[in-house]
């Protein structure tokens, strides 16, 4: 078989073919390319959104129409529920979400230690958010808030109002900012793997699709909470 020329294999060596150009450790073999992966992986995301949308619009269409139907229990209900809270985690969220479109911007920049620090900073604001809910869901229960046998047989506390359809709305309350919250909850493990990798070096400008499609559920689940914020903790503001 004949040798081939010295000069040929330099050129070789520094001009690979392009198959072995685009190859990347993140390619997998079903995918031509990173950019085909790529908007595979975002269009995935975006029909998973679209079926959490369905999801979570189930509940609001349910609190609609007991909103309807038992307004004035709504009302009471939202009454003993801490605003102040609510604004704050509001506020968490919304320097959340800064801090995770940050950590996107960074691992398409290659700043390996500002994704990394950017993607704690959403862990410890998502963590804060979840403390003041868990310090939320204690005051519930020492006031015998909570749905079930146990729920406040005390008509003076919600004066004029059936405490049945009181105890509906916070039923809705609990299972809509629970759902919530265990999005929240997934979305910080799923932030912590994706830190530990970027430590690593395993994103890049080349690569960086999973912190892009987990910044658009943290960025869905933010949005979430802008429309349960208004619905569950300004409902008695506004009524009065």
């Amino acid at each position: 078989m004949a040798s081939v020329p010295a000069d040929r294999q330099s050129h070789h060596a520094a001009h690979p073919p392009a198959h072995q150009a685009a190859h990347h450790p993140a390619l997998q073999h079903h995918f031509d390319n990173l950019e085909q992966q790529k908007e595979s992986a975002t269009f995935g995301m975006w029909l998973f959104l679209v079926t959490e949308v369905l999801f979570f619009g189930g509940l609001f269409l349910a609190y609609l129409v007991y909103r309807t139907q038992y307004s004035a229990a709504f009302v009471a209900g939202s009454h003993h529920l801490d605003v102040k809270l609510g604004v704050i985690n509001t506020g968490v969220l919304i320097g959340s979400s800064l801090t995770m479109a940050m950590g996107v911007w960074a691992a398409q920049v290659n700043r390996r230690k500002a994704t990394v620090v950017f993607l704690l900073l959403t862990i410890l604001l998502g963590g804060v958010f979840l403390g003041i809910k868990g310090v939320e869901y204690s005051h519930k229960f020492h006031d015998n808030l909570v749905p079930g046998p146990h729920f406040t047989t005390d008509q003076s506390v919600f004066p004029g109002v059936n405490l049945r359809h009181v105890e509906i709305f916070y039923s809705l309350y609990f299972i809509m900012t629970g759902l919530h919250a265990t999005h929240m909850v997934v979305g910080i493990g799923i932030l912590a793997v994706l830190a530990v990798f970027a430590w690593r070096g395993k994103y890049s400008s080349a690569y960086y699709n999973p912190v892009e499609c987990t910044g658009l559920y943290w960025h869905f689940v933010d949005i979430v909470w802008i429309f349960l914020f208004p619905l569950l903790y300004l409902l008695g503001a506004h009524a009065r």
